[in-house]
């Protein structure tokens, strides 16, 4: 849980991760034998798990590619124009599929692959290479002195306010504190959500009245968090349009300040994309980064999407992690990203789904 954090900016007086496996499973008198099988088995329901929330994804992709290869004895030209088909229903984009094709073609040419059964094989490793090698390393630093900001960004409906009470409870079950920055002046339906959060997370909330300055909202904010020596601050911003350019110069603003109170922070930029508006979600991304910025994405609503190919294509096209995946409505269905589960469950078949 929280690799990327636990790894990346844990302090250096800080006590060692926390055992992640089970309990029940793992004990004093667990032969060190047993380790690595448990472990194993571990990732694979996990795999499993992530493999049952993709569940749509996986029925426009892999279960179409399997009905493809079904009793095929070669790769011919119309396989290749149907696979392609898929791949581009599926939102993996034109140029990633482009790619995979051509990938496909020349191992072909070169008669390394000519079996139909081994070429699912090569498409989910040519994936996971998009996934895992463009995915910059993320070495943040957590700051010396004073709590490590995030400011989280996005497009109205994305579920940005949703996704910072989920991250909070990630960061409180691994031990550290939280404040939460209503910064959304705005709307008030979003201060009284964040207020929910907190209250069902038990930590504070830092709030203006409605209208007010959302750069004078996160100045105070990080002021009661140097103060009362708080680990973790996320601040949730309106939404906005990304091509509304007067609501791109308030982030730039609000980031602005953030820095002059406390500096270097923010020391990560967040943008919440919901997976189902494909496409789209890279146009997003592009416009953000280069307004303000952005360190990291999470990605919402991918089990209620057919779409999910959309994370290769934003692994591939643009060099900023995946830190979360939004597949499910309960708080503990925020996933960190990892490339090989998320390859492994994209490619899952309906016969390794029933073991």
């Amino acid at each position: 849980m929280l690799g990327w954090f636990k790894k990346k900016f844990k302090k250096q007086d800080d006590a060692p991760p926390r055992q992640e496996t089970p309990i029940a499973e793992l004990s004093t008198d667990t032969p060190e034998s047993e380790l690595p099988a448990i472990k194993e088995k571990k990732k694979k329901s996990l795999v499993s798990r992530l493999a049952e929330k993709l569940s749509k994804t996986r029925e426009s992709f892999t279960y179409q590619i399997d009905a493809l290869f079904l009793g095929k004895k070669e790769i011919d030209g119309e396989m290749l124009d149907n696979l392609e088909e898929i791949l581009i229903t599926a939102d993996l984009g034109v140029e990633t599929t482009m790619e995979l094709l051509e990938h496909v073609r020349r191992k072909v040419k070169r008669h390394e692959l000519s079996d139909p059964n081994s070429l699912k094989e090569v498409l989910k490793e040519k994936i996971k290479s998009f996934i895992t090698e463009n995915d910059r390393d993320a070495s943040l630093v957590m700051p010396d002195d004073g709590p490590f900001v995030i400011m989280v960004i996005g497009v109205n409906g994305v579920g940005k306010t949703t996704t910072i009470g989920k991250i909070a409870h990630k960061f409180q079950q691994a031990g550290n504190s939280i404040l939460l920055v209503a910064a959304d002046t705005f709307r008030a339906a979003a201060v009284a959500q964040l207020q929910i959060w907190g209250e069902r997370n038990k930590v504070q909330v830092v709030a203006h009245k409605e209208g007010a300055d959302p750069s004078s909202v996160v100045f105070d904010a990080l002021g009661i968090a140097q103060s009362k020596k708080i680990d973790i601050v996320l601040v949730d911003t309106a939404g906005r349009l990304h091509t509304n350019s007067n609501l791109m110069e308030e982030l730039k603003k609000i980031k602005r300040v953030m820095d002059k109170k406390m500096a270097g922070a923010p020391h990560e930029v967040l943008l919440v994309i919901d997976a189902t508006t494909g496409q789209n979600g890279i146009s997003q991304a592009k416009l953000f980064n280069e307004a303000i910025g952005v360190t990291g994405l999470t990605l919402t609503k991918l089990d209620g999407t057919s779409k999910g190919g959309i994370v290769v294509n934003i692994c591939r096209g643009m060099q900023i992690p995946i830190r979360f995946i939004g597949i499910g409505e309960h708080i503990d269905d925020l996933r960190d990203f990892d490339a090989g589960e998320f390859a492994d469950a994209l490619f899952q078949s309906r016969k390794e789904q029933k073991k």
